[in-house]
This record gives C-alpha cells, structure tokens and sequence, in this order.
C-alpha cells in the first residue's frame, strides 16, 4: 500500500488548508487503497481570519493544531517526517492542497510574492522526496509553493488560467500551463503533477474531478518508480 504525505496549512481556506481540497485528497487516497499520512509545519499561522466575516481576528493559532482538526488528529509534525522516512518508504509521495495557508503559512507567496521564501521544513522535505525520485501533487494555489522551492527549473505546471499568477509562476522561472478545472498537468521530468480545483471551481463536484485525476495520477508514479510497499 503506498504512503502519501498530504501536508497541511491549517484549518480554512482564508488562512489555512482549503477544506474540501484536503478532505477531497483524503477520500481519493482511500478510494485509491493508499494510505495518507497527514503532516504540517509546527508554527504560528500569519494571521487568524474569521471565515463568517472575512476579517482578521487578533488570535493566534497554531498551524499544526488547525491542521489536526482536519486529520481527526492524527497528524505527524513536519520536522520529525525525515529524509530515513522517505527512503524507508514511509512517504511514497506528497500531495499539498491549496488554501491561502499554502501562501500564507508554508511559505509568504501571498504577502512576498515571487520575493516569498518558503518554510525550512517544507523545503527540506519537498527536496528530499524530489531527490529520491518520488511525485508531489500541488493542488490550486500550491504550484506557487513549488514554483519557489524549484526555482529556474522550467517545471510545467498550471494553477488554471489566472494571469496574474500565471505571471508570477513564470517569473519564477516555471513554465505555466492554462487547465480547465478538470484538468490536471503531469510534468514528467519533476515528477510534480498540478491541477486548479478551487482557483477555477465552482463547487466541490467541479473540485473532486481535477483532484481525483491529480491522485490517480500521482499513484501511477509511485507506481511507475516502483516505490509501492508491499
């Protein structure tokens, strides 16, 4: 049964992980018979958003805490997932849903922009898993994170169709790909597969399709690596 980390940001899509995205990964993994290890940083959120009004609160909360409430509290801390973890086959792959927590709180894309830096442990690990020749999904506004961490690589990749961002991918030196919401865009030289769910979605049944395929996908890699546990 492959393992797949799925890293989390928090809890919210304003200031964390996107809900239906995360639990959307969770149920395909399952569906898929792999078995998902839920992970994220131990840290301060950047800030706290009341998702009711929309406005920022002057709590704090913590981004692995949030992010338990998604795993039913079963969640490890990023910086005890090491490199022996992905060499010893206890992580398969990662898949990172989007949420503004990705741009917020595993890296600063959304306050920085493509001057972000993005958290040390993320980094580390996204590194390890890419050097050990295993896939990564990044889903909706996560390409960002990987288009900093992979920095002047050229990784095709695509968040839908938003220019902006499109823009900023690019001038971080990724070559950006326009997908609809059920699309999904396999670079297979990286192995980093992408798809836009919430940045073009309109529902959640729009979400499930490109999330469903970014799975199946993603576990065909593994399979094709031949890093499937027995």
């Amino acid at each position: 049964m492959p393992k797949v980390g799925v890293v989390l940001s928090g809890s919210g899509v304003m200031d964390g992980s996107e809900i239906h995205e995360s639990v959307l990964t969770l149920l395909a993994l399952s569906k898929a018979g792999a078995e998902a290890v839920c992970m994220a940083p131990n840290g301060d959120q950047l800030h706290v958003v009341n998702h009711l009004s929309g406005k920022e609160t002057p709590e704090k909360r913590n981004v692995l805490v949030e992010s338990a409430r998604i795993a039913r509290g079963k969640i490890r801390d990023l910086k005890d997932v090491k490199e022996k973890d992905v060499k010893e086959k206890d992580v398969d792959a990662l898949i990172f849903p989007g949420g503004y927590g990705a741009a917020k709180n595993l890296c600063t894309f959304a306050v920085d922009g493509t001057n972000c830096k993005v958290h040390p442990e993320v980094a580390r690990l996204v590194k390890e898993v890419h050097a050990a020749g295993k896939p990564i999904g990044a889903i909706c506004i996560a390409p960002a994170l990987m288009a900093k961490i992979f920095e002047g690589a050229g990784v095709e990749m695509t968040i839908g169709n938003d220019k902006g961002t499109a823009v900023a991918l690019e001038k971080m030196g990724q070559a950006h790909k326009n997908c609809t919401v059920n699309q999904i865009w396999i670079d297979s030289k990286y192995k980093i597969v992408t798809t836009p769910a919430y940045m073009l979605a309109q529902n959640i049944a729009q979400a499930w399709e490109g999330i469903e395929k970014l799975v199946g996908e993603v576990l065909n890699l593994i399979r094709k690596g031949q890093t499937v546990r027995a």
